[in-house]
């Protein structure tokens, strides 16, 4: 007779309990740690290693790191078979390991599908398409066995000196909502049980990551809780009801109080208030930081306790804090029923993966099902409808085949493949020039020229892993400069491509951060390359690849138009050269405001009545606001109207909007609703984002949109922190973006 926790068809709570019944102390504690990313189980010819994998896997894991990193889909397919043949046939319980990977973007794998970096993701305001982003990550990591991922990331990118801002949504906690909601279901699909084609999904950084101090990563962050509930806790709390199986605390500090250590955050709110029935990972080496960066614990062991307790679930990477936990369960420094908590939710998580009935792939599709053709579609549809106009003065775009006979591509993001972080080289890519190359035909002449470096090395995937990044040498690009204003003063229009790279924006690994900066201007000689190059009277087009919005204050005011492409993907080449020679029309907003130097951060529009009085000599105003974006049509707003102009507290109403296609092309417009509490009895936000959507419009057409106004949209937490809508006057603002509105009032009655 089998036991019951391998019986099928008992309900997931049952095979938990009767598990846990059956296990040793050593067993338990093996699910609360992983074995990292690097760790070796294999012998020289790549082969399954059973005598290394004893050290690390005789009583089991909760789960190992990054199978697929570096290698193939079948070799990395293999080698998680190999794994979890030993567990399930070769350990005492046979329970089965979760393989951990990162899909912030697209699986981080070699040979697998990239998608446009979060941010970029974030500019398309489509929740349908990030569904099926995700959607399409989720069946490329499943092809090779793996079943768990840290992501979404659910930060609010509030700080663009952050060198994580690339890998958020945007600033605004309304829009990385709809994002959460998205991304989860893409990974998990429809729930709660996982098929073989979803994973279990992580929202991460919980919480108030993307505020730190300084823009520093990790950096404290002093909140109040109104704050949190108001702005920071909607993403994930939609991702928890969402079904979202695990929970990556953050490693900063709120008022005071690690997150690792935070009772309230991870079982008062994530368990008790929203009945988060998944498991808490740390984040890398955070619970290690408790000692040697927070300074609150004492030792190893302590460290343990404190996050255990706290409700860490799990501990990432290698595990040197968790590994005291049976020594501490024997000699009586922790009860061994707060390991059976959290042992618990990670055998529940496993159960609704299936991974006791199918914890094998088959390791022969696994090449078939990376990065497919319709993939590389879904990439190429995501590039597109990412892409952000954000001048286009004289409308010098799209450039016109019959004016041109000769093109300068220009810069050091042309002719190199940039992805952001967490990328790996894909099977299939196309660069910005070979775009440009292949949409020109032989009907334009295409020069190139580098013009400098942004960093000594090239910064993109290959230097992922450097310790340290240098700022390239000026005097080196002497001669680059020189010979890009050269093809520059022959051609007939320039394309310049500039910006950042992966050296300069990206994450960094373990204890060492290095995307962060104090200063928002372009690196190396950039801006004076392009004002070498406008000064051959060459018409200029600059085309931004980045992770953050940048200083490029001269660049705005000088540069007819500028193409904003964050990191495209690997098939952002094509989609840049379409919007460029007006094959495609550019539809993406910005899903943050963009600061004209780092002394006016905090730039986000959400501000409260009392923030952004102005600095002398200076204007205070983003250099382009929240929600922005132009296009080469042009959309005329009209015919605000509510179904009900007075509600009580409890009702709701409808606003509907005309919008119109007022230019001669199709193009996509996204229709933001923003509310205004207009006297509160606390300080309310100037504005804020409640509703959005995208909407396609024929040249004269007109749509009219729909937006729900209901309690949750005019509410606050009020001084006795409850949720309230309070009787007054609300303005309703419709528009293209947070500035260019049109207004309506709604009254709330007593």
């Amino acid at each position: 007779m089998i036991p019951d926790y391998k019986n099928k068809n008992l309900p997931v709570d049952k095979r938990v309990a009767d598990l846990l019944s059956r296990m040793t102390i050593h067993e338990k504690v093996a699910q609360l740690h992983s074995a990292p990313w690097q760790v070796d189980l294999q012998k020289e010819d790549g082969s399954f290693d059973e005598k290394k994998a004893m050290a690390v896997l005789k009583y089991g894991i909760c789960h190992v790191g990054r199978p697929g990193w570096q290698r193939s889909p079948q070799e990395a397919a293999e080698l998680t078979n190999a794994i979890q043949d030993y567990l399930v046939n070769k350990t005492r319980l046979g329970v089965p390991a979760l393989f951990h990977e990162e899909a912030l973007h697209g699986f981080m794998a070699q040979d697998a599908t990239i998608f446009p970096q979060a941010i970029a993701l974030g500019s398309t305001w489509d929740p349908v398409l990030v569904e099926r982003i995700y959607h399409a990550a989720a069946g490329e990591i499943r092809a090779r066995g793996s079943n768990y991922v840290c992501t979404p990331d659910l930060d609010l990118a509030r700080d663009p000196r952050w060198g994580r801002t690339e890998e958020c949504f945007g600033e605004d906690p309304f829009l990385v909502t709809q994002m959460a909601k998205a991304a989860v279901k893409g990974l998990q699909g429809n729930g709660p049980g996982i098929d073989a084609h979803h994973v279990a999904a992580t929202a991460k950084h919980f919480v108030a990551h993307g505020q730190p101090e300084a823009g520093t990563n990790t950096g404290p962050i002093s909140l109040h809780e109104r704050d949190l509930r108001e702005t920071f806790f909607p993403p994930f709390k939609a991702a928890i009801y969402a079904g979202v199986l695990s929970v990556m605390a953050s490693y900063n500090e709120i008022s005071g109080v690690p997150t690792h250590i935070n009772f309230w955050l991870l079982q008062d709110v994530l368990v008790g208030e929203w009945h988060f029935k998944g498991f808490v990972t740390s984040d890398g080496w955070a619970v290690d930081q408790l000692q040697d960066m927070h300074r609150v614990s004492g030792s190893p062991a302590e460290s343990a306790r404190l996050a255990l307790r706290a409700g860490v679930d799990v501990e990432i990477e290698d595990g040197s804090c968790y590994s005291t936990l049976v020594e501490q369960v024997e000699n009586g420094k922790i009860d061994e029923k707060i390991i059976d908590r959290a042992v618990e939710r990670v055998l529940r998580v496993k159960f609704l993966l299936g991974l006791f009935e199918n914890p094998f792939c088959d390791a022969k599709k696994a090449d078939k099902l990376t990065n497919t053709k319709q993939n590389q579609s879904l990439a190429l549809e995501a590039a597109r409808k990412s892409l952000i106009l954000l001048k286009n003065e004289n409308n010098i775009l799209p450039l016109r085949r019959e004016n041109i006979s000769k093109l300068a591509v220009i810069g050091p993001n042309a002719a190199d493949l940039h992805l952001g972080g967490y990328s790996a080289l894909p099977k299939h890519s196309i660069t910005i020039l070979e775009g440009i190359r292949k949409i020109a035909e032989s009907d334009i002449e295409i020069q190139f020229a580098e013009g400098c470096r942004i960093t000594k090395s090239v910064g993109d995937w290959r230097g992922y892993f450097e310790d340290e990044v240098q700022p390239a040498d000026p005097a080196d690009d002497d001669l680059r400069i020189d010979a890009a204003v050269q093809i520059a003063r022959e051609a007939d229009a320039a394309v310049l491509v500039i910006g950042e790279n992966e050296g300069t924006c990206r994450e960094g690994w373990g204890k060492h951060h290095l995307g962060d900066r104090d200063d928002l201007n372009l690196l190396g000689r950039q801006q004076e390359l392009v004002e070498r190059v406008m000064a051959t009277g060459t018409p200029v087009i600059v085309v931004l690849v980045h992770g953050r919005p940048l200083a490029i204050n001269r660049i705005a005011e000088q540069v007819p138009a500028i193409l904003d492409a964050w990191y495209p993907g690997q098939e952002g080449g094509t989609a840049v050269a379409e919007a460029l020679f007006g094959e495609i029309n550019p539809c993406g907003k910005m899903t943050v405001s963009w600061p004209r130097s780092v002394g006016q951060i905090p730039c986000f529009y959400n501000h409260k009545p009392s923030a952004r009085r102005g600095y002398l000599f200076s204007d205070n105003s983003p250099l382009f606001p929240f929600g922005f974006g132009l296009s080469y049509t042009t959309f005329e707003y009209s015919s605000l109207r509510l179904e009900k102009n007075v509600i009580s507290s409890t009702e709701r109403t409808v606003l509907y909007a005309d919008v119109t296609n007022t230019g001669s092309r199709r193009g996509d417009e996204i229709v933001q609703l923003y509310v205004r509490d207009e006297t509160a009895s606390l300080p309310r936000p100037v504005k804020e984002l409640k509703g959005f959507e995208r909407i396609r419009l024929e040249p004269g057409e007109t749509k009219t949109v729909e937006f729900v106004i209901t309690p949750e949209v005019l509410g606050f937490y009020n001084i006795d922190m409850r949720f309230t809508v309070e009787p007054g006057v609300f303005e309703l603002q419709v528009g293209g973006d947070c500035l260019s509105v049109q207004s309506i009032q709604l009254t709330v009655r007593e």
